[in-house]
């Protein structure tokens, strides 16, 4: 009896001590996030020229701050959802490494969307004041930054590229009405969000069946991974190099397009002979079975997701700190005219630390419903994902389109789990009865004796409820935050009215 009364009372401190700890986290978290944003003001206090309209552009920085993180928090779990639900990093190494890339591609290749983002989606006119562009463009981060807070809170990974689209639209069109907005701009940034998802779906589908192809569906599956696996390593170290040479380090370098290629060819092959021996070795002892072969591509899905975090940090970080360049810009002019925008690189600074911090402060809840929820995750499928995903970004930031990661990534996850799906259930038909038949001929290893397998139904390997959650919240994006933006855009006015009078 004692001892039941002291487990009973164990159980109760260790209650205690989980209530006290989840209660710590909440009040630290936002804490971290509150002196974040603290020490926005105060740097933006320091680096911004005096004058003015110079509290406009303090005011920006805080705002473009609070929607950094928010960024973090919901974005960026597309990036590292497929590695953490493929078991090939800890969360907390997740983490790390997409904090360190995704600054990385902020600061060193995030300059080509931002302009499309600053001045490319309104063009005030020309009666426009600076004042006006200027509470246009707040009122955009603030939209944006409350409804993707929202959607993080709710859990649902939504379009950051969406809302502050729809958020600069809706603040633009409340100002000026539907004449200042740039339409073939947004026409062809609305057409990358249908092809963009369809795309990255087609090339993480057309890797996995490259991979069962080329691997899984061979006699001697280590052998022809010991072929195959290096050359994607090569492949994925020649597309970045592809990338980062030719658009990726344009402020500082600009090669030759025949300088590119021989770089992205060398790295392609530096990338294949370093992973061969690699590979060698984990796959010495290995047994030649699907899981076993899986665990060869633990390396490069974590290369890929790191790719993907670096593509992220390069287009995402205008949806963040786009709006505050033309802000810094106006302030500084004195003028609402659509120039060339400068891109100080503390404003790109703050975009990049407030996205690795919100990631790490309140990513990793959406870090596992993008890798856990959707469909099953192992290595293999995860780096298809993230390989696929990470190309798509890549080439949608080098043509300056501010496409949806959440989109890309999501679509991904959608192709690779459609494949699975449409191999698993093959020579499956349904009877007019309801019941299914099998097809003898199409019986692969694994299958039950005819008799049982006719008791088989098709098999959904990709959860449809959460992509009908994932597709509402994708669809009233653009909408809601346009609206929201509108209402602060006329809040933000009649404050400044009253100040003024």
């Amino acid at each position: 009896m004692a001892k039941t009364t002291l487990d009973k009372d164990l159980k109760k401190v260790t209650r205690l001590q989980t209530a006290t700890g989840e209660l710590s986290r909440s009040v630290a978290l936002p804490g971290l996030a509150v002196l974040f944003l603290v020490a926005v003001t105060l740097f933006a206090t320091q680096v911004v020229a005096e004058g003015p309209l110079a509290v406009y552009a303090i005011a920006g920085a805080l705002v473009a701050g609070y929607l950094a993180l928010n960024i973090g928090a919901n974005d960026v779990a597309n990036n590292m959802g497929p590695a953490v639900g493929g078991k090939a990093l800890p969360m907390a190494w997740a983490l790390v490494i997409a904090a360190v890339c995704e600054a990385a591609g902020a600061i060193l290749a995030g300059g080509e969307v931002v302009s499309t983002v600053s001045k490319g989606i309104i063009t005030p006119p020309p009666d426009m004041g600076a004042v006006d562009f200027i509470l246009v463009m707040t009122a955009a981060l603030f939209a944006a930054a409350v409804w993707i807070n929202l959607a993080t809170v709710l859990g649902a990974p939504v379009s950051t590229t969406h809302s502050i689209v729809g958020a600069v639209l809706g603040a633009g069109a409340a100002a000026a009405g539907f004449g200042v907005v740039a339409w073939p701009t947004l026409g062809a940034i609305a057409l990358s969000w249908v092809i963009s998802p369809v795309m990255g779906g087609v090339v993480a589908a057309a890797l996995l069946a490259l991979i069962k192809a080329a691997i899984l569906f061979r006699e001697d599956r280590i052998a022809a991974a010991r072929f195959w696996v290096p050359l994607l390593i090569g492949l994925m170290c020649g597309v970045f190099t592809l990338y980062m040479a030719s658009k990726g380090l344009s402020r500082v370098w600009s090669p030759s397009a025949g300088v590119v290629w021989t770089l992205a060819l060398g790295l392609f092959a530096a990338g294949w002979a370093l992973a061969r021996p690699w590979v060698l070795r984990r796959s010495a002892l290995m047994e030649n079975r699907r899981k076993e072969v899986s665990r060869l591509f633990v390396l490069p899905l974590i290369l890929a997701a790191g790719l993907l975090s670096f593509a992220h940090g390069a287009n995402d970080v205008a949806n963040a700190v786009g709006p505050l360049a033309a802000i810094v810009s106006a302030a500084q002019t004195g003028s609402s005219a659509p120039g060339s925008v400068v891109l100080p690189l503390w404003v790109l600074a703050i975009g990049a630390v407030g996205i690795s911090l919100g990631l790490a402060l309140f990513g990793p809840r959406l870090i596992r419903t993008v890798g856990e929820k959707i469909t099953k995750m192992d290595a293999m499928r995860a780096y298809c994902v993230a390989q696929a995903a990470a190309i798509t970004v890549l080439v949608a930031s080098t043509l300056g389109l501010p496409v949806s990661s959440t989109h890309i990534a999501i679509g991904s996850i959608f192709g690779v789990g459609l494949l699975r799906e449409v191999l698993t259930n093959r020579g499956i038909r349904r009877r007019p009865n309801g019941g299914v038949m099998i097809d003898p001929a199409l019986m692969t290893e694994g299958w039950d004796d005819p008799g049982q397998a006719e008791k088989r139904e098709k098999r959904r390997l990709v959860r449809r409820r959460h992509a009908w959650g994932i597709a509402a919240a994708w669809v009233i994006t653009v909408p809601a935050a346009g609206l929201l933006a509108a209402a602060l855009h006329l809040a933000l006015s009649l404050l400044t009215l009253g100040l003024n009078t």
